[in-house]
């Protein structure tokens, strides 16, 4: 087994917590807390990451949310198949993952997780982790993230559920482009998705409105999962193989 290098000053120690509503054979999560102001600097150094140019120019903020990111994604490649392997930045900005490999990073305030699985058991993972809206700023946004079908079912739901909703919608596409964009190599944006329904208990079910290939066509639908902590929402997209 490689050896696992120092932690950087920034990071809390890493953790397997599973924290959404259905584990996922075959896959490992892995999770970090991060503080930019205990960022040092040979942070990159002696956690033996190679820091990019784009990072490198960056405030301390987005070096330690990269760095948290990397540090999970290497532990959790390590825990799945013993490499030691950090994914580089793409031109695309996306994570280059070993071809045999599907895999997502995320981060937010003060929290980063990678999950990967091999590509014979999860064709593509999407996970993206957001702050928890107020109801004031997500009734604002709404509009923008939103679909008309979508806006209707939120105006016909609870009230004590809108910043969940958009928030939630806001997540779980982003967790959608990184799960298909690997895959069908084509953009696409919020109102190429539709969340079609979501409860409680984590799960969500979407629908494509847009033709991205001749497998993944409009109307074709997905499941997902999410959850709710520490005034943040964890959305995660899986494609089974």
């Amino acid at each position: 087994m490689t050896p696992i290098p120092a932690l950087p000053a920034c990071c809390t120690p890493l953790d397997a917590h599973w924290p959404l509503p259905d584990v996922l054979p075959g896959t490992v999560l892995i999770g970090t807390h991060f503080n930019p102001l205990n960022l040092r600097a040979d942070d990159f150094q002696r956690s033996l990451v190679e820091v990019p140019a784009s990072i490198q120019r960056s405030v301390a903020k987005r070096q330690a949310e990269f760095l948290a990111g990397r540090v999970c994604a290497r532990a959790a490649l390590l825990q799945l198949e013993g490499s030691s392997v950090i994914p580089p930045i793409g031109d695309d900005r996306a994570p280059i993952w070993p071809p045999h490999i599907s895999g997502s990073i995320t981060h937010s305030t003060g929290r980063a997780a990678a999950i990967v699985a091999h590509k014979r058991d999860w064709r593509g993972l999407g996970m993206d982790l957001e702050n928890l809206l107020d109801a004031e700023r997500a009734e604002r946004l709404a509009g923008e993230i939103l679909n008309p079908p979508e806006l209707q079912r939120m105006a016909a739901g609870r009230r004590d559920d809108l910043a969940l909703c958009v928030t939630l919608t806001f997540s779980v596409k982003e967790s959608l482009f990184k799960a298909l964009y690997p895959i069908v190599q084509q953009r696409f944006y919020f109102e190429h998705a539709e969340v079609l329904e979501w409860n409680r208990q984590g799960r969500v079910r979407l629908r494509l409105l847009i033709d991205l290939s001749n497998e993944w066509r409009h109307g074709t639908e997905l499941e997902a999962q999410f959850s709710v902590a520490d005034g943040q929402v964890l959305s995660l997209v899986s494609i089974k193989a």
